[in-house]
Protein backbone atom coordinates (compact mmCIF):
# COMPACT_ATOMS: atom_id res chain seq x y z
CA UNK A 1 0.00 0.00 0.00
CA UNK A 2 1.28 3.45 -0.90
CA UNK A 3 2.00 5.48 2.48
CA UNK A 4 1.08 9.06 2.03
CA UNK A 5 3.42 12.05 3.57
CA UNK A 6 2.87 15.50 4.77
CA UNK A 7 5.76 17.89 5.53
CA UNK A 8 5.07 20.91 7.59
CA UNK A 9 7.42 22.98 5.73
CA UNK A 10 8.82 26.77 5.06
CA UNK A 11 12.58 25.92 5.05
CA UNK A 12 15.15 25.13 2.76
CA UNK A 13 15.30 21.42 4.18
CA UNK A 14 11.70 21.22 3.35
CA UNK A 15 11.94 22.04 -0.01
CA UNK A 16 14.77 19.71 -0.70
CA UNK A 17 13.23 17.05 0.86
CA UNK A 18 10.08 17.78 -1.64
CA UNK A 19 12.48 17.56 -4.09
CA UNK A 20 13.97 13.99 -3.15
CA UNK A 21 10.39 12.23 -2.66
CA UNK A 22 9.32 13.95 -6.32
CA UNK A 23 11.84 12.38 -7.91
CA UNK A 24 10.51 8.84 -6.75
CA UNK A 25 6.69 9.36 -7.40
CA UNK A 26 6.15 9.50 -3.24
CA UNK A 27 2.65 10.97 -3.00
CA UNK A 28 3.10 13.58 -0.63
CA UNK A 29 2.24 17.31 -0.01
CA UNK A 30 4.19 20.35 1.80
CA UNK A 31 2.16 22.18 4.18
CA UNK A 32 2.81 26.47 4.68
CA UNK A 33 1.81 28.84 6.92
CA UNK A 34 1.20 31.32 4.89
CA UNK A 35 2.91 34.03 6.07
CA UNK A 36 5.32 34.30 2.76
CA UNK A 37 3.68 36.03 0.18
CA UNK A 38 5.46 34.64 -2.27
CA UNK A 39 6.53 31.26 -1.37
CA UNK A 40 9.11 29.43 -3.37
CA UNK A 41 7.64 27.44 -6.32
CA UNK A 42 7.54 23.59 -5.55
CA UNK A 43 8.04 20.27 -7.38
CA UNK A 44 4.57 18.87 -5.06
CA UNK A 45 1.19 19.70 -4.02
CA UNK A 46 1.16 22.39 -1.45
CA UNK A 47 -1.35 23.01 1.04
CA UNK A 48 -1.32 27.45 2.48
CA UNK A 49 -2.98 27.84 6.02
CA UNK A 50 -3.16 26.43 9.94
CA UNK A 51 -4.81 23.39 10.93
CA UNK A 52 -6.32 24.63 14.03
CA UNK A 53 -3.96 23.73 17.08
CA UNK A 54 -3.06 19.81 17.26
CA UNK A 55 -6.55 18.91 17.40
CA UNK A 56 -7.25 19.65 14.14
CA UNK A 57 -3.55 18.66 12.43
CA UNK A 58 -5.02 15.01 14.08
CA UNK A 59 -8.66 15.31 12.30
CA UNK A 60 -6.68 16.33 8.94
CA UNK A 61 -3.86 13.50 9.25
CA UNK A 62 -6.61 11.65 9.74
CA UNK A 63 -9.12 12.45 6.92
CA UNK A 64 -6.43 12.51 4.31
CA UNK A 65 -5.01 9.05 5.60
CA UNK A 66 -1.63 10.66 6.07
CA UNK A 67 0.86 7.55 7.41
CA UNK A 68 4.25 9.84 7.93
CA UNK A 69 4.12 13.07 9.21
CA UNK A 70 7.65 15.12 8.99
CA UNK A 71 7.57 18.07 10.68
CA UNK A 72 10.09 20.40 8.60
CA UNK A 73 9.27 23.54 10.43
CA UNK A 74 11.80 26.72 11.26
CA UNK A 75 13.90 25.63 14.17
CA UNK A 76 12.13 28.83 16.21
CA UNK A 77 8.76 27.80 15.24
CA UNK A 78 8.34 25.66 18.70
CA UNK A 79 4.36 25.72 18.67
CA UNK A 80 3.93 24.05 15.43
CA UNK A 81 6.52 21.18 16.60
CA UNK A 82 4.76 20.89 19.97
CA UNK A 83 1.46 20.34 17.61
CA UNK A 84 2.85 18.28 15.23
CA UNK A 85 3.91 15.90 18.07
CA UNK A 86 0.53 15.79 19.81
CA UNK A 87 -1.19 15.56 16.42
CA UNK A 88 1.43 12.67 15.34
CA UNK A 89 -0.14 10.71 18.85
CA UNK A 90 -3.33 11.67 18.87
CA UNK A 91 -3.49 10.17 14.92
CA UNK A 92 -1.34 7.01 15.33
CA UNK A 93 1.14 8.06 12.53
CA UNK A 94 4.78 8.03 12.35
CA UNK A 95 6.74 11.37 12.96
CA UNK A 96 9.92 12.34 11.75
CA UNK A 97 11.20 16.02 12.99
CA UNK A 98 13.82 17.26 10.40
CA UNK A 99 15.85 20.32 12.25
CA UNK A 100 18.76 21.48 10.63
CA UNK A 101 22.05 22.19 13.84
CA UNK A 102 22.56 25.16 15.39
CA UNK A 103 25.62 27.48 14.27
CA UNK A 104 28.43 27.03 16.79
CA UNK A 105 30.68 29.70 18.43
CA UNK A 106 33.86 29.64 16.91
CA UNK A 107 36.96 32.05 17.76
CA UNK A 108 36.68 35.62 16.84
CA UNK A 109 32.63 35.39 16.96
CA UNK A 110 31.68 38.06 19.52
CA UNK A 111 27.88 36.35 20.58
CA UNK A 112 25.54 37.35 23.05
CA UNK A 113 22.86 34.71 23.22
CA UNK A 114 19.58 35.92 25.22
CA UNK A 115 15.89 34.36 25.68
CA UNK A 116 14.06 37.21 23.33
CA UNK A 117 13.74 40.45 21.46
CA UNK A 118 13.43 42.30 24.81
CA UNK A 119 16.08 40.69 26.33
CA UNK A 120 18.15 41.58 22.64
CA UNK A 121 16.51 44.82 23.05
CA UNK A 122 18.75 45.18 26.45
CA UNK A 123 21.48 43.98 25.37
CA UNK A 124 22.00 46.47 22.90
CA UNK A 125 22.05 48.98 25.58
CA UNK A 126 20.60 53.04 25.57
CA UNK A 127 23.56 54.23 23.30
CA UNK A 128 22.21 54.62 19.52
CA UNK A 129 23.48 52.28 17.42
CA UNK A 130 23.49 51.09 13.80
CA UNK A 131 21.58 47.47 14.02
CA UNK A 132 21.04 45.12 11.43
CA UNK A 133 17.29 43.46 12.66
CA UNK A 134 17.72 40.04 10.63
CA UNK A 135 14.66 38.90 12.09
CA UNK A 136 11.10 37.55 10.78
CA UNK A 137 8.33 40.37 10.52
CA UNK A 138 6.39 38.91 13.20
CA UNK A 139 9.53 39.24 15.87
CA UNK A 140 10.28 43.42 14.80
CA UNK A 141 7.40 45.15 16.61
CA UNK A 142 9.35 45.14 20.28
CA UNK A 143 12.45 46.85 18.28
CA UNK A 144 9.88 50.24 18.71
CA UNK A 145 10.64 50.43 22.36
CA UNK A 146 14.04 50.98 21.55
CA UNK A 147 13.38 54.19 19.41
CA UNK A 148 17.20 55.71 19.83
CA UNK A 149 19.00 52.87 17.38
CA UNK A 150 19.13 52.99 13.33
CA UNK A 151 17.87 49.98 12.10
CA UNK A 152 18.17 48.02 8.84
CA UNK A 153 15.83 45.50 8.29
CA UNK A 154 15.77 42.64 5.26
CA UNK A 155 12.99 40.92 4.66
CA UNK A 156 11.34 38.75 1.55
CA UNK A 157 8.50 40.98 1.93
CA UNK A 158 7.77 44.62 3.20
CA UNK A 159 7.23 45.09 6.65
CA UNK A 160 3.47 46.45 6.71
CA UNK A 161 2.69 48.77 8.38
CA UNK A 162 6.87 49.79 8.81
CA UNK A 163 8.15 50.07 12.19
CA UNK A 164 7.21 52.63 14.41
CA UNK A 165 11.06 54.33 14.50
CA UNK A 166 12.53 57.18 13.34
CA UNK A 167 14.87 55.73 11.42
CA UNK A 168 15.26 52.22 9.75
CA UNK A 169 16.39 51.13 6.39
CA UNK A 170 14.16 48.54 4.81
CA UNK A 171 15.80 45.89 1.92
CA UNK A 172 13.64 43.09 0.18
CA UNK A 173 15.75 40.31 -0.83
CA UNK A 174 15.32 36.11 -0.51
CA UNK A 175 18.29 34.46 0.78
CA UNK A 176 20.69 32.83 0.66
CA UNK A 177 23.40 35.37 0.37
CA UNK A 178 26.74 34.66 -0.39
CA UNK A 179 29.51 35.98 1.84
CA UNK A 180 30.49 39.39 -0.48
CA UNK A 181 27.26 40.39 -0.33
CA UNK A 182 26.90 40.03 3.41
CA UNK A 183 30.36 41.77 3.69
CA UNK A 184 29.37 44.56 2.12
CA UNK A 185 26.25 45.05 3.46
CA UNK A 186 27.21 45.48 6.77
CA UNK A 187 30.13 47.54 6.01
CA UNK A 188 28.64 50.09 3.98
CA UNK A 189 25.31 50.24 6.41
CA UNK A 190 28.39 50.90 9.40
CA UNK A 191 26.71 48.08 11.46
CA UNK A 192 27.58 48.04 14.96
CA UNK A 193 25.29 44.61 15.81
CA UNK A 194 23.45 41.90 14.77
CA UNK A 195 20.00 40.95 15.96
CA UNK A 196 19.32 37.43 14.68
CA UNK A 197 18.00 34.11 15.38
CA UNK A 198 20.70 30.73 15.57
CA UNK A 199 18.86 29.31 12.53
CA UNK A 200 21.62 27.28 11.48
CA UNK A 201 22.48 26.21 7.53
CA UNK A 202 24.28 28.18 5.08
CA UNK A 203 21.48 30.16 3.32
CA UNK A 204 22.20 32.72 6.15
CA UNK A 205 25.36 32.50 7.87
CA UNK A 206 27.19 34.60 5.65
CA UNK A 207 26.35 37.65 8.12
CA UNK A 208 27.60 35.31 11.57
CA UNK A 209 30.52 34.48 9.47
CA UNK A 210 31.32 38.81 8.12
CA UNK A 211 30.47 39.66 11.21
CA UNK A 212 33.47 37.90 12.42
CA UNK A 213 35.42 39.85 9.94
CA UNK A 214 34.70 43.19 10.91
CA UNK A 215 34.33 42.88 14.59
CA UNK A 216 30.47 43.14 14.83
CA UNK A 217 28.81 42.23 17.65
CA UNK A 218 25.97 39.30 16.98
CA UNK A 219 23.10 39.11 19.44
CA UNK A 220 21.48 35.41 19.12
CA UNK A 221 18.31 34.56 20.23
CA UNK A 222 18.18 31.37 21.96
CA UNK A 223 16.40 28.57 20.35
CA UNK A 224 13.30 27.17 22.25
CA UNK A 225 12.84 23.79 23.55
CA UNK A 226 11.55 21.64 21.07
CA UNK A 227 9.44 17.89 21.31
CA UNK A 228 12.05 14.83 21.97
CA UNK A 229 11.09 13.11 18.56
CA UNK A 230 13.10 11.16 15.71
CA UNK A 231 14.98 13.81 14.13
CA UNK A 232 17.38 14.10 11.34
CA UNK A 233 19.58 16.83 10.27
CA UNK A 234 18.78 16.70 6.66
CA UNK A 235 17.34 15.93 3.46
CA UNK A 236 19.43 13.00 2.78
CA UNK A 237 19.10 11.61 6.13
CA UNK A 238 15.27 11.90 6.40
CA UNK A 239 14.99 9.82 3.00
CA UNK A 240 17.23 7.12 4.70
CA UNK A 241 14.83 7.31 7.40
CA UNK A 242 11.58 6.93 5.49
CA UNK A 243 12.95 3.87 3.45
CA UNK A 244 14.79 2.07 6.83
CA UNK A 245 10.80 2.85 8.20
CA UNK A 246 9.07 1.37 5.46
CA UNK A 247 7.32 4.73 4.95
CA UNK A 248 8.48 4.65 1.24
CA UNK A 249 7.30 1.12 0.98
CA UNK A 250 4.62 0.57 -2.49
CA UNK A 251 6.08 3.67 -4.31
Amino acid sequence: MVQHLLILGGTTEARELAALLALRNVPVVLSLAGRTITPVAMPVPVRIGGFGGSAGLAAHLRTAHIATLIDATHPYAATMSRNAAEAAAIAGVRLLALRRPPWLRVDGDDWTEVADAAAAIAALGEVPRRVFLALGRQELRPFVAAPQHLYTIRSVDPVEPPLAVPQARYILARGPFDAAEEYALLRDAGIEAIVCKNSGGAATYGKIAQARTLGIRVILLRRPALPAVPEVADAAAAMRWLDHAGALRGV
